[in-house]
C-alpha cells in the first residue's frame, strides 16, 4: 500500500473509532466533524453531490468497517491528487488528527509521565535477599527480544510476604528503570472482588500522562495506548496480587527493557507458557530470620525476652511474616503483655485446647470455639496448623470488647479501602471514635494503613474478622451495617455529584433540599470531582454490596449519584457495570413501590457508558428500552432525555438530519409538561441544551441561517437562567457560533463568536475548553492573515492545555509551533 493511502487510512480508523467512544474530547469531535466535511466536498467534487447546500442528497456516513474506511480513504487520496487545495486541507487533519492515535507519552523530568507508584516498603523488611539475587540474574541475564519484557512471578499462599518482597524488590532495582514504576493491587483474593484489567488501565494511562479525554473506553484499545506508551522505555511494572493469567497478560508492556512483577496465590501458567515468565515460590522464613523479624517488630523496649520464649513464639507463627508482624505487633503495644503469654495463647490454639474469644484478663468477649476460626483459612483446609489465623486469634482475643466488635463491623463486606466515615457507620460509631478504633486495630496489625485515614485489610484478617462476625453478630446485624454504609455514601456521593453538576436533573430523595452556597468556591466543582474520584472505588463496591443485600433503592440512587464522575472520567467498565445492577435494581423497584421514573433514568445512564466504551449499536437498543419505560410511566422529562442522547448519538454518527429529529421531538415532549411536574423547574436549561443541539445539526447539515437563529435563541436561555445564568454552556454556544461562521467561510464573524467564547470560559473557570476556545480563534487569525496574532492564541492555549493536565494537547500545539509553515 502506498504511504499516503496507508496514512489516511489508519487516520480514518483512528478518527471514525474515536467519533463513537467520544475519545479525544473537543479534539475528537472536531476531527471527526472535519473528515465529514473532507468526505462531503470530495462527493461533490466527484459529481455525486448537488450545491451541498443540504438539500436532500446523499450524505457521507461515518465509516465504522473496514471496508468503508478504506472507501473512504481511497476517495480523499483520489481527490486530492487533483486538488492542491483539497490535499493541504487533508494534510493539516491528517496531522491534527494523529494526535488522536495512540503514542508515548514524553518523560519529561519531574512530570507525571514518570510515574513512582510503589507504596512504602517495611522498615522490618527482614531476608530474602535471595529473591533480589535471583531477580537481578534474570535481567542480567535476559537475552532481549523485542516486545519481549522480563516477567517474574512469586507465588505461595497468604501471609507468606509476597507484596512485601516485590515493593523491596522493586526498590532495590529502581535504579535499573529510569523511565518510572507503576503498581497496582489487583485484589485477586476472589474472582468478585479482582480489578478488571480496564480499571487498572486506566489508572495506569492517566499515570503515564494520558489525559482522562484520550483514554479510550474498551480495554482493547486502552490495552494497545498501553503499550504504546510503555514501548521503548525502561519501566518496572508490579502486579499485586492477581488472581488468574487473564487478569495480568492485557497489563504487560511490549518492551524488552521492563520487568514486570506479579505476585499470586496461584499458579500463572499461561504467563509461563506463553509468556515466558520465571516462576518462584516463595517459602516460610527460617528460625532464625523468624526470630530476628519478630523482634525488630515487637522493638527494643521488648528485646529483654528470653531467647527460648521468643524462639518458641517464632516457631508457633511457622515462619509466616503476616504472622510474626501480628504477634510482634501485639507485644510492640502492649507493655504489660508478656511473651510468655503469647506463646501459651498460641500453643494452646495450634493444640486445640484455647478458645477463640474467651475470658482473657477478666474481659468477657462473647462465644464460640476454635472450630469456627479454623473454617475458611484457605490456605490450611484441614485447619491442622494455620499460624496466620492463631495469630490474628490471639490479637483479637486482646481487643477489647469494643474494639471487637469494630473489627467484625467494618469486615461486613471487601471494601477497596477502609475509610473513618465508611468504619463509623458499619460498626454505629461516632466517627471521633472509629478514627481512634481505627489507629489501634492498625497498630496490632490487624489493618494495615494505605494513605491518610484510608485502611485495609490483609483479605486473610478481613476472612478472619468476617467469620466472628457471622458467628458473634450474625447476618442480621451485617446486613444492617452494610445499609448504613451505603446510606452514607450515597449522601456523600449525591452532595458532591451536585456540586459537581448543580443544574443538571436528576432524580432520588438524596438531592432533596441540596443548595450551594452563596460565595461557592468557583474551583469547588474541581475539587468535588477530584473526592469522587478518589472514592470511584469504594462506591462502585458499595453499589455491589447494596445489590447483594437486596437494597434496591439504594443500588439506582447510588448510580445516579456517580453520573457526574463517569460522564466526566469515563471509567466504563465500571461505569457498564454497576449500570446493569442500576437497572435491574430499578426493575425491581418498578414491580414493587419505587419509582418507576428510575428505569428509565438508569438505563439512559447506561446508554451512556456503552457509548464511551464504542458499543453504539448497544446504546441505540438501551435507549429504545429507556423511551418504553419512560412512557409507560408518563414520565416526560425522562422520555425526552433518552430522545436527547438518541440525538447525540446519531450526532457522533453523522447523521445529522436524524440527530435534527431527535432533538426536535425531545423538545415537543418537554412541551407536555406543566407546572407542578416533574422536570418543570429543569425545563428552560433543557430547552436551552436542545436548541444547541438543534443548531449543531443544521450547521453540518449547511443550513447556516437557521444555525445561528437556533444558536442565538439558546444564548438568550442561557442567559436567562436564575444565579446569573449558565457562563459555562453560554461559552458552548459561542463555539458553536464561531464554527458556522467558519464554516460558512467568513472567519472575522466567527472571532468575534470566539472571543466572546474566551471571556464566557474565563468567568465559567473552564480551563479545558478555554484552550480550545483560543485554539479555534488561532485558525480564525491564520485564515484572516494574521499569523502573529494567530500563534499567540495557540502558545496560550498550550499554557492552558498543560495546567488542566491535558499535556498532549500542550505539546501537539507547541509541535505545530514548531513546524514551518507550508
Amino acid at each position: 500500500m502506498e504511504p499516503l493511502l496507508s496514512l489516511v487510512l489508519s487516520t480514518v480508523g483512528t478518527v471514525a473509532s474515536g467519533a463513537l467512544s467520544g475519545a479525544g474530547g473537543e479534539m475528537g469531535r472536531r476531527t471527526s466533524e472535519r473528515l465529514y466535511g473532507l468526505l462531503s466536498r470530495a462527493r461533490t467534487a466527484d459529481g455525486e453531490a448537488g450545491s451541498g447546500s443540504g438539500g436532500g442528497e446523499e450524505q457521507p456516513t461515518l465509516p465504522v468497517t473496514e471496508q468503508e474506511r478504506t472507501a473512504a480513504a481511497l476517495r480523499l487520496v483520489e481527490v486530492a491528487r487533483r486538488s492542491p487545495e483539497f490535499a493541504r486541507d487533508v494534510a493539516e487533519w491528517a496531522r491534527e488528527a494523529s494526535w488522536l492515535a495512540p503514542r508515548a507519552v514524553p518523560a519529561v523530568a519531574g512530570g507525571a509521565s514518570r510515574p513512582q507508584m510503589l507504596p512504602p516498603a517495611t522498615a522490618v523488611f527482614t531476608d530474602r535477599e535471595d529473591v533480589i539475587a535471583w531477580i537481578t540474574t534474570l535481567l542480567n541475564d535476559a537475552d532481549p527480544r523485542p516486545g519481549a519484557p522480563t516477567i517474574a512471578t512469586l507465588t505461595g499462599p497468604g501471609g507468606i510476604g509476597k507484596t512485601a518482597v516485590a515493593v523491596q524488590c522493586a526498590y532495590a532495582l529502581r535504579e535499573r528503570f529510569p523511565d518510572g514504576i507503576l503498581f497496582v493491587d489487583l485484589a485477586g483474593a476472589s474472582a468478585g472482588t479482582a480489578l478488571p484489567p480496564s480499571d487498572v488501565l486506566a489508572r495506569f494511562l492517566e499515570r503515564l500522562g494520558v489525559p482522562p479525554a484520550m483514554v479510550p473506553g474498551d480495554e482493547a484499545r486502552q490495552r494497545d495506548l498501553f503499550r504504546d506508551c510503555t514501548a521503548d522505555r525502561r519501566m518496572m511494572v508490579v502486579l499485586d496480587n492477581a488472581y488468574a493469567d487473564a487478569q495480568v497478560v492485557p497489563l504487560l508492556p511490549a518492551s524488552p527493557g521492563c520487568l514486570v512483577l506479579v505476585t499470586s496465590r496461584h499458579r500463572l501458567g499461561r504467563l509461563v507458557a506463553e509468556h515466558g515468565a520465571r516462576p518462584r515460590v516463595l517459602g516460610p522464613l527460617s528460625t532464625a530470620d523468624s526470630v530476628l523479624l519478630l523482634r525488630r517488630v515487637a522493638g527494643s523496649e521488648r528485646a529483654a525476652a528470653p531467647d527460648a520464649v521468643v524462639q518458641a513464639v517464632a516457631g508457633a507463627a511457622g515462619g509466616v511474616p503476616l504472622a510474626l508482624c501480628t504477634t510482634g505487633a501485639g507485644l510492640a503495644v502492649r507493655e504489660h503483655l508478656a511473651w510468655e503469654r503469647v506463646a501459651r495463647q498460641l500453643s494452646e490454639r495450634i493444640h486445640g485446647h484455647g478458645q477463640v474469644h474467651g475470658q482473657v484478663q477478666g474481659q468477657g468477649q462473647g462465644q464460640g470455639g476454635d472450630d469456627a476460626m479454623r473454617s475458611g483459612s484457605g490456605d490450611d483446609p484441614d485447619g491442622a496448623f494455620d499460624p496466620v489465623r492463631h495469630a490474628q486469634d490471639a490479637s483479637y482475643s486482646e481487643l477489647t470488647p469494643e474494639c471487637a466488635a469494630f473489627y467484625r463491623a467494618i469486615a461486613g463486606w471487601a471494601w477497596p479501602t477502609v475509610t473513618v466515615m465508611c468504619a463509623a457507620h458499619a460498626a454505629g460509631v461516632q466517627e471521633d471514635r472509629a478514627r481512634e478504633l481505627l489507629e489501634q486495630l492498625a497498630r496490632v496489625h490487624l489493618l494495615e494503613e494505605v494513605g491518610e485515614e484510608r485502611y485495609r485489610f490483609h483479605d486473610l484478617a478481613r476472612a478472619h474478622a468476617r467469620e466472628l462476625a457471622v458467628a458473634e453478630d450474625g447476618h442480621g446485624r451485617m446486613s444492617a451495617g452494610v445499609r448504613r454504609v451505603a446510606v452514607a455514601q450515597l449522601r456523600w456521593a449525591a452532595e458532591a455529584d451536585f456540586r459537581v453538576m448543580p443544574l443538571r436533573w436528576r432524580l432520588g430523595p438524596a438531592y432533596r433540599a441540596l443548595v450551594l452556597p452563596q460565595d461557592r468556591d468557583p474551583a469547588d466543582g474541581k475539587r468535588a470531582l477530584a473526592e469522587l474520584r478518589r472514592e470511584r472505588e469504594n462506591l462502585a463496591a458499595v453499589i455491589r454490596a447494596a445489590d447483594h443485600h437486596g437494597f434496591d433503592d439504594l443500588v439506582w440512587q447510588l448510580c445516579e449519584a456517580m453520573w457526574g464522575l463517569h460522564l466526566l472520567l469515563g471509567f466504563h467498565a465500571q461505569w457498564i457495570d454497576t449500570h446493569l445492577l442500576g437497572v435491574a435494581a430499578a426493575r425491581r423497584c418498578a414491580a414493587e413501590f419505587g419509582d418507576r421514573r428510575a428505569v428509565g433514568r438508569m438505563l439512559v445512564q447506561l446508554a451512556f457508558g456503552q457509548m464511551g466504551a464504542g458499543r453504539a449499536d448497544d446504546a441505540e437498543e438501551t435507549l429504545a428500552e429507556a423511551m418504553v419505560a419512560d412512557e409507560a410511566c408518563g414520565h416526560h422529562r425522562g422520555r425526552a432525555s433518552a430522545v436527547e442522547a438518541l440525538g447525540l448519538l446519531r450526532l457522533k454518527r453523522w447523521k445529522y438530519a436524524e440527530a435534527q429529529r431527535c432533538f426536535e421531538e425531545a423538545r415537543e415532549i418537554l412541551g407536555r409538561i406543566r407546572e407542578g411536574d416533574d422536570g418543570w423547574e429543569d425545563l428552560p436549561r433543557a430547552t436551552a441544551l436542545l436548541e444547541h443541539h438543534i443548531g449543531r445539526a443544521r450547521t453540518k447539515q449547511r443550513h447556516f441561517a437557521e444555525a445561528l437563529a437556533r444558536l442565538n435563541d439558546a444564548l438568550v436561555r442561557f442567559r436567562r437562567l436564575p444565579d446569573g445564568g449558565d457562563a459555562y454552556n453560554e461559552g458552548r454556544v459561542y463555539m458553536s457560533l464561531g464554527e458556522v461562521h467558519l464554516d460558512a467561510g467568513d472567519p472575522d464573524l466567527a472571532r468575534v463568536c470566539l472571543d466572546k467564547a474566551v471571556e464566557a470560559m474565563e468567568t465559567a473557570g473552564a480551563g479545558l475548553q478555554l484552550a480550545v476556545a483560543f485554539e479555534s480563534r488561532a485558525r480564525c487569525h491564520r485564515l484572516s492573515d494574521r499569523p502573529a496574532e494567530a500563534a499567540e492564541d495557540l502558545r496560550t492555549a498550550a499554557v492552558h492545555y498543560e495546567a488542566n493536565g491535558d499535556r498532549v494537547g500542550a505539546e501537539r500545539i507547541r509541535t505545530g509551533l514548531a513546524e514551518p509553515e507550508a
